[in-house]
């Protein structure tokens, strides 16, 4: 409640529990109590166990394709902002970076990757997926020279294989979970992820990303910056 609504307004509020539940949509009504699923995402203690896709899988991989050692695996489940804190956490732990401090008079980083810019792609897929008629989490594998990021469910509403990633093109799969990142503070606006991030990879050197749009799953391929082990 103190992320969707001021501290004035709850001060004033004299409403009951239920009723600030079901007003943020977390329950069906005032009087019933049965959890919606966006409360499970949001609240819930063991979201996996009513909705079995609610989690990310991460795989680091050593080498090019998926027959190569995997070096680092995790199940990343829990609420949402479990889930998002703790992939922020494993993406920032596998992102390496350059220092120079010989070339200029001030200190220059650069990294294979750019935190932000993966963070609106995972926040994206999170936010876009299809969380029903499918038991496939979030797939973020991690190879030498790429990350791909999978979403299932394809594209939706106004949104098309030809127009996704178009700047202004937007729709929502989840309307009521977009709203939840965004008064939790992991959106800032909506329909500027993708935009976002091509502006980062591109200020960091990174290679333009690539999307493979279906009507089953999104994926998102993230090119390592060159020169960069």
């Amino acid at each position: 409640m103190p992320h969707a609504f001021s501290p004035e307004a709850l001060e004033a509020n004299e409403r009951s529990l239920e009723q600030q539940l079901a007003a943020t949509k977390m329950i069906v009504a005032d009087d019933d109590p049965t959890p919606t699923i966006l409360g499970l995402l949001v609240l819930g203690k063991q979201p996996r166990f009513f909705i079995e896709s609610a989690y990310i899988q991460f795989l680091r991989i050593d080498g090019l394709d998926l027959a190569a050692p995997i070096i680092d695996e995790q199940v990343i489940d829990g609420t949402i902002s479990d889930v998002l804190r703790r992939t922020d956490d494993k993406l920032r732990s596998h992102i390496r970076t350059r220092v120079d401090i010989t070339s200029a008079d001030l200190e220059r980083r650069t990294s294979t990757y750019p935190l932000e810019a993966l963070q609106q792609v995972t926040r994206n897929a999170v936010m876009h997926r299809a969380y029903e008629q499918t038991n496939a989490p979030v797939r973020i594998t991690w190879l030498n020279d790429r990350i791909e990021i999978i979403s299932p469910g394809g594209p939706f509403g106004a949104v098309t294989q030809e127009s996704f990633g178009r700047p202004g093109v937007v729709d929502y799969r989840n309307p009521n979970l977009a709203e939840a990142l965004r008064a939790l503070g992991y959106v800032q606006r909506f329909g500027v992820g993708i935009p976002t991030a091509r502006r980062l990879l591109a200020e960091n050197g990174n290679p333009e990303p690539e999307f493979d749009v279906s009507d089953g799953f999104i994926q998102t391929t993230i090119w390592k910056r060159p020169g960069l082990r």
